[in-house]
């Protein structure tokens, strides 16, 4: 695993190389292998656990295409058009849901006529979960993805550009920062989602 912005120990020159001035000390080296892993997964755990850590350009959503995306080859054009956007993408795999997760991930809707449905559906086939981070990225996203009729979402979306069937709507997208939270606890485990410097990110952000 790299990490951006960690250099290497060739990089870096060995501490006892390093020439000093009398009565000055050696910079301390900068973490790297096992060491800035550790760190990265500190951090995603702390984040994760204070929900003030995960706001302004580092909140993040989790976003899943479903079965019916990822059969209509949907999921480079739901990737790209959240890159294009500027947000990071921190995690990302393909994953078979289990009628037991998918049922935990839906538990709000339980008791909904369609509740059984739409477990079944979901786990019909493969589903690509990732996590996306960036400003105000819980709302910007619904609105990327828009609404979850079809018929009602406006052209652009992805919704509006690729679906016609509410059932089959290609794509779920947290719709709070506290779901959001709860939904990545649920599809990924805290060492899957990746801390990584952006070098476009002074680009994106003042």
């Amino acid at each position: 695993m790299r990490f951006s912005g960690l250099r290497s120990r060739a990089q870096l020159g060995s501490p006892r190389a390093r020439p000093f001035k009398r009565g000055s000390a050696p910079a301390p080296p900068l973490p790297h292998g096992p060491a800035a892993a550790m760190i990265c997964l500190v951090l995603t755990i702390f984040a994760n656990l204070f929900p003030a850590a995960c706001s302004g350009e580092h909140e993040r959503t989790f976003l899943a295409v479903k079965p019916d995306g990822v059969q209509r080859r949907l999921v480079g054009e739901i990737v790209r058009r959240f890159e294009r956007k500027g947000f990071k993408l921190v995690a990302l795999k393909l994953v078979q849901g289990s009628e037991e997760l998918l049922r935990e991930h839906y538990a709000e809707l339980r008791g909904r006529p369609f509740y059984s449905r739409l477990v079944k559906y979901m786990s019909s086939g493969p589903v690509v979960a990732m996590v996306w981070q960036g400003l105000d990225v819980v709302r910007a996203s619904r609105a990327l993805i828009g609404d979850t009729n079809p018929v009602e979402a406006s052209p652009g979306t992805i919704r509006g550009d690729f679906c016609v069937e509410v059932g089959k709507n290609v794509v779920h997208g947290s719709d709070s920062v506290e779901s959001a939270r709860r939904e990545i606890a649920l599809w990924f485990r805290a060492d899957e989602l990746l801390c990584w410097e952006d070098s476009a990110g002074h680009w994106l952000y003042e």
